[in-house]
């Protein structure tokens, strides 16, 4: 025959004991009398022990919160204390220093990393400036900033500083119609 060991996953139900038929096993069967009064003495003094421990942990417990408010330690300033020792248990950790560390370093690399963007745009920048679309740019605006104040200078006999010359630039344009606008342009884009 062949016995099999049943384990754990195996697919047979277990069979649940039955309260009722626990309750019904009289283990007293097996003790005798003399042991039973022995047990149920030791029973009683454990129960009177812990209750004498409850007692005295009271009284400790009330002693403490005695001292506690003498010393002016009350539970806001106690839970201060608390935490500012488990932040300094946290902050000393292992795990927090190498998390850290991890951020610290993370945090460089971006900076380095935006430091060679930004001199990377700097250049381009620089290079775009150079170039001879840009400086054909620049010269046009500052030909057109050289018209517009010789316009104002013209008319009204005085200089001014720039933000005065492209304002009254800019209201004598747009009083102007577009014919005169027009031999305007011409003429300045003749004279740059």
């Amino acid at each position: 025959m062949e016995t099999r060991q049943q384990g754990l996953l195996d697919p047979e139900p277990v069979t649940e004991v039955d309260e009722e038929m626990v309750s019904d096993v009289d283990l007293n069967n097996t003790l005798t009398d003399e042991e039973r009064e022995e047990i149920l003495s030791e029973l009683t003094k454990l129960e009177e022990d812990i209750s004498t421990l409850r007692q005295v942990l009271a009284s400790k417990e009330k002693h403490h919160s005695e001292l506690k408010a003498k010393l002016g330690i009350t539970p806001l300033i106690e839970f201060k204390q608390n935490f500012n020792r488990s932040w300094y248990d946290m902050q000393t950790s292992t795990a927090y220093k190498k998390t850290s560390e991890t951020l610290s370093t993370a945090g460089q690399k971006t900076s380095a990393a935006f430091t060679t963007l930004g001199t990377a745009i700097s250049r381009k920048f620089g290079d775009m400036r150079n170039s001879p679309s840009f400086k054909s740019f620049e010269e046009k605006v500052e030909c057109t900033v050289s018209n517009i104040k010789q316009t104002k200078v013209g008319s009204q006999g005085g200089g001014g500083s720039f933000e005065e010359v492209l304002s009254s630039a800019a209201h004598a344009s747009a009083q102007e119609t577009p014919s005169n606008n027009m031999s305007e342009s011409s003429d300045h884009e003749r004279t740059c």
